[in-house]
């Protein structure tokens, strides 16, 4: 059963990523954990130990929150396949992400990409960064506004630096099954030529392409020296519907996600991103 974890600051923002990615495994066995996570000094817990009543108040109408986020996502996408939790933690964000990830052995996070201020600053601030580079699980990001909507075609977004292991592999592979999507594997060209390495782990990725997915990919090699303008034309000239990426093209990611001045997301995408994990 894969494990899913959600985090949600109750918006309308967070609780669309969490309707998106349950519609997306709608036939697969998830149990998925939604997670809110407060500040310390929301938890309640002073100097001396004791507890405020209003923080305790509080607290207990999050739970409420969660609980009614759940009643209302299992009623609009029933599924006997699917189990939910509510998580309320109170800490370091990231700190927190890692530790739930080890204890519920978390196979994906997935994100809504705004939500009200507070959280805006968690998640499209440099945060959204660290879950990327620091937390070691793949990763959904959902636009503000994205409804989900069958999957026709994936862009696996490359500069074939990189060797791909099986786990990066086998994720990738996942995701096309479960969307039942065509898989185009994209290459911005940012110099005239591949180097030797890069035309190894291009010949290596294509030869596995060809064995898993046969007639159900395609690639695409792009004259462009601006990755951001080139992925932009590459998916609305092949109406792509989700866009994939390794985190190991650290450089590619933060070229094509970040502005690496203000740490914001600055990828102008309205379709889910999943960004992939060793």
């Amino acid at each position: 059963m894969k494990q899913i974890l959600v985090p949600t600051d109750f918006s309308e923002h967070s609780f669309n990523a969490l309707e998106y990615t349950v519609a997306f495994h709608k036939n697969t066995a998830c149990t998925f954990y939604i997670m809110n996570i407060g500040s310390l000094s929301e938890s309640g817990i002073v100097s001396n130990g004791l507890a405020l009543n209003y923080n305790k108040v509080d607290t207990h109408s999050k739970m409420e929150l969660l609980e009614e986020n759940i009643k209302e996502i299992s009623k609009k996408h029933p599924s006997e396949q699917h189990q939910f939790y509510a998580l309320q933690e109170f800490g370091n964000f990231i700190a927190i992400i890692r530790r739930t990830l080890l204890e519920k052995k978390i196979d994906l996070i997935a994100m809504g990409s705004k939500g009200n201020t507070n959280f805006t600053k968690k998640f499209i601030g440099s945060n959204t960064e660290d879950v990327i580079t620091k937390v070691a699980s793949n990763l959904l990001i959902i636009p503000e506004n994205t409804t989900y909507q069958p999957i026709k075609n994936i862009a696996f977004q490359t500069n074939f630096n990189n060797f791909y292991s099986f786990d990066i592999l086998e994720s990738l592979t996942e995701i096309v099954q479960v969307s039942n999507g065509f898989l185009n594997v994209m290459n911005v060209l940012v110099t005239e030529a591949l180097s030797i390495p890069q035309e190894k782990n291009k010949r290596y990725l294509l030869e596995y392409l060809d064995e898993v997915f046969e007639d159900n990919y395609s690639f695409h090699s792009l004259e462009n020296k601006n990755i951001k303008g080139a992925t932009e034309d590459f998916t609305r000239t092949n109406r792509i519907d989700m866009t994939i990426i390794a985190a190991k093209n650290l450089n590619y990611l933060q070229q094509l996600l970040f502005n690496s001045t203000i740490k914001k997301i600055s990828y102008n995408t309205k379709i889910p991103f999943f960004v992939l994990h060793e």
